[in-house]
């Protein structure tokens, strides 16, 4: 039997969600990003048991064919941003209709329905956040940064960065040093 959950975005999360199922008693044969696989079918009150233990750690059984579309489509987006080395040029519609097998003006229009926002809001939200991680280690330049997600141009980033955080990039990383403070000088 397959559960889709909600809000499942890293290896973290896995580990959390397989913990919870063995904890009511369920066994995993998988757990990946928004889908888990159980050997048995679990009576209505583990079911329940689970849902109420998930949802006190910010995730969620989803019971209805659009949530699990629309979360397949967030994992696939956060799939692509976060953890696959592909991005750069490549065609978010045809990813996404490759991902899940329905034609991307069915996936957009329900993402739209349900969420209140679109598709590419939501990939612009995890490609920045990506960006504010990759500045955080300080590592790459902004115009590697840019390459790597896709960008055609640093000029491109930085305005969407700004659109979506009100600061410059560059502003964003000058203000790293103090985003943190050590336990000591609090």
């Amino acid at each position: 039997m397959k559960f889709y959950i909600k809000n499942m975005v890293c290896s973290r999360c896995k580990m959390v969600v397989k913990a919870e199922l063995e904890k009511v008693g369920m066994h995993p044969v998988s757990v990946e990003l928004g889908e888990v696989e159980i050997s048995d079918e679990p009576d209505k009150n583990a079911v329940q048991q689970l849902n109420d233990n998930l949802k006190l750690l910010g995730f969620e059984i989803i019971d209805d064919r659009k949530g699990r579309i629309i979360e397949q489509i967030k994992t696939a987006i956060v799939n692509l941003i976060h953890y696959s080395e592909e991005q750069t040029n490549l065609n978010l519609s045809d990813y996404l209709s490759g991902q899940l097998n329905y034609d991307y003006g069915y996936l957009s229009n329900l993402f739209s329905e349900v969420e209140g926002s679109t598709i590419e809001k939501y990939l612009i939200a995890q490609k920045i956040e990506k960006v504010k991680e990759l500045m955080m280690y300080d590592e790459l330049t902004l115009s590697q940064i840019a390459n790597q997600l896709g960008y055609s141009s640093v000029a491109y980033l930085s305005s969407q960065f700004k659109k979506q955080t009100g600061l410059t990039p560059t502003f964003y990383r000058s203000l790293k040093e103090n985003k943190r403070r050590n336990i000591e000088d609090l």
